[in-house]
């Protein structure tokens, strides 16, 4: 047993004083099978802990369902944490920002109007009590002083740059002790004078997050806190992307200088991020900030390892600074091999509204509902409905009839029109669109809706998603809607009766398949760069979101979703494909960068 402490200068471990030198590692992100890889990594940079967030929408993304096992074994995390010899840094939120899907609040809390997020409210502070319980049912076992890495817990996250309700971290540290937690309590934000007052309380020990202009922060931080060690809890090394962007890289050798500068102060460090890993699924948050940017699958984040697990440039900059200061160790990490190359054709299967009914039950509604009023947090919408007769019906000609389709409010994310199967074009909240022409406005109309990540920071952090406001035809309200949420991982399973080629066109939302044989598991990069926008599965996993729009071209096939001989491929294209084969690259492609 060992006792960790927050002394009047320093860290202090069993009574001396400690350095924190870590790295952030979001499990989440990463294949449970490749946990221990990327942990032992971390200690061949010099390393002595491990940082996590902990996403609440991914534990329990319905009320009441609690999962920690598989790919969510924060403790079997943790457990391999302490069998590396390191210590960990658990950083439950519950808002996490991170990038994340709703900041890693889960949409269900969204869904009460009264439901107050990040501040005192009797019915956000309830769900927020009943989670951190959970998670201090696996912290708790594991902190330093029973034997476990768990040496510092953070309570909120860079809270002062959202509000300064202190009744509510009051509440949080209350609930938090009261479970259990007795290692330190950290809080965290950007170093300002206002945003350190009102995201701290007096007794929690307050850390920045920044990335350049050390000493000045630095400086910053001190005033704020006369006495205790100084950390930068997020060294910002790098920065995540976001689609329609350009691929984000820093200079390793200013980076290193920087990280230099923080520990000849004697501050300790985690650094932000160590490996960035994935966005596997629809886990991407986004940003708005009067644009709507999604963020890629790929969250490489231009870290010290690359999203593959392989050392940078980064890496050896790193380890070369911290060698100054703390001991490292002599052997270093293999560098990248080249992952296998190979080609499949891919075979056109249905049109996803052929196979709609099979991937989601329909409920009717006079009004047209958006994906909250479905309970559905993430995804793909059908909703249908059949266009009013014209007085050119009415007359028995058959001439086309224009018209105008307008959203009420705002698109929320992409919505692909078609009227009787055929496309007609698409309405995106990117690029502000609300309103679009239709040359013939008979038939059925469908509307395919994707959500393409909540907001994860700011104000609109919890906003509903889908068509907000209804739809309207000419100025005349739409009404008498089938709504057909889709359950994503159902496809694998249908994918396997699509034994022969459709028949017909291949234009608009369809699925297409494809297997492939390997010698023998391997990490493998499928080269998006001739499709339009959509989805991945290997082997039942949905590996995440591709687009030609960029940056990412790329997207990582983890080597234990892989096995040998025959592998299973199935593709969502949304639009179009430029061509229709499955072509698999010997390393990433991320992207342009800055000049």
């Amino acid at each position: 047993m060992s006792r960790f402490a927050i002394g009047p200068t320093d860290f202090e471990l069993d009574g001396r004083p400690h350095r924190i030198l870590s790295g952030a590692l979001h499990y989440f992100r990463v294949h449970p099978d490749l946990w221990a890889d990327r942990i032992r990594k971390a200690r061949l940079m010099g390393l002595n802990t491990i940082e996590t967030y902990v996403a609440w929408n991914a534990h329990e993304p319905r009320r009441g369902q609690w999962r920690a096992d598989g790919d969510l074994d924060l403790g079997r995390f943790l457990d391999l944490v302490a069998a590396e010899g390191l210590h960990a840094i658990v950083r439950p939120g519950p808002y996490i920002c991170a990038e994340w899907d709703n900041g890693g609040l889960p949409a269900w809390l969204f869904r009460d109007p009264e439901v107050g997020i990040r501040r005192s409210e009797p019915r956000y502070l309830e769900a927020v009590a009943d989670y951190l319980e959970h998670v201090s049912e696996i912290v708790v076992p594991r902190q330093i002083d029973v034997g476990g890495p768990v040496v510092l817990v953070q309570i909120e996250n860079e809270y002062g740059a959202y509000g300064a309700d202190k009744d509510y971290l009051e509440t949080l540290v209350q609930v938090t002790r009261e479970s259990g937690i007795t290692v330190p309590l950290i809080t965290i934000d950007q170093p300002t004078p206002q945003m350190l007052a009102d995201g701290g309380l007096p007794g929690l020990h307050k850390t920045g997050s920044f990335g350049s202009h050390t000493a000045q922060r630095l400086t910053t931080l001190r005033e704020a806190q006369p006495t205790g060690p100084l950390m930068c809890m997020e060294f910002w090394c790098g920065w995540f992307d976001d689609w329609g962007s350009h691929h984000h890289e820093t200079d390793a050798a200013a980076s290193a200088a920087e990280l230099d500068a923080l520990l000849a102060a004697g501050g300790s460090v985690n650094i932000y991020m160590f490996h960035g890993g994935t966005n596997f699924g629809l886990t991407n948050g986004a940003n708005d900030k009067g644009r709507y940017a999604p963020i890629t699958t790929s969250y490489d984040y231009d870290a010290p390892l690359d999203e593959a697990g392989h050392p940078t440039e980064k890496f050896f900059a790193f380890r070369e600074v911290i060698a100054k200061y703390a001991p490292v160790p002599d052997e270093l990490p293999a560098s990248a091999p080249d992952a296998p190359e190979l080609t499949a054709p891919l075979v056109p299967g249905p049109a996803l509204i052929a196979v709609a009914d099979r991937l989601g039950e329909a409920s009717d509604h006079d009004a047209l509902p958006s994906f909250d009023d479905l309970a559905h947090d993430r995804g793909i919408a059908i909703f249908t409905t059949t266009l009013p007769s014209r007085a050119s019906e009415a007359d028995g000609t058959d001439a086309p009839r224009s018209a105008t389709l307008v959203v009420g409010d705002e698109v929320r994310d992409r919505a692909w029109v078609l009227i009787d199967g055929a496309p007609v074009g698409l309405l995106a909240r990117d690029a502000h669109e609300r309103a679009i022409a239709l040359p013939d406005a008979r038939g059925e109309l469908a509307l395919i809706v994707e959500d393409q990540g909540r907001v994860n920071y700011g104000p609109r952090i919890g906003e509903h998603k889908g068509l907000i406001g209804g739809v309207a035809l000419d100025g005349d309200r739409l009404r008498g809607w089938r709504a057909r949420p889709l359950d994503l991982d159902r496809v694998p399973g249908l994918a396997r009766e699509w034994a022969v080629a459709e028949a017909g066109p291949v234009a608009g939302p369809r699925f297409w398949t494809t297997a492939f044989d390997l010698d023998e598991p391997a990490d493998l990069f499928l080269d998006t760069g001739d499709w339009g926008k959509g989805l991945v599965w290997v082997n039942g996993v949905l590996l995440g979101r591709y687009w030609r729009r960029g940056p990412q071209r790329t997207l990582i096939v983890p080597g234990p979703v892989t096995r040998r001989e025959r592998n299973e491929l199935v593709v969502l294209e949304l639009e179009a494909l430029a061509e229709a084969s499955a072509r698999f690259i010997a390393g990433p492609m991320l992207g342009h960068t800055d000049v």
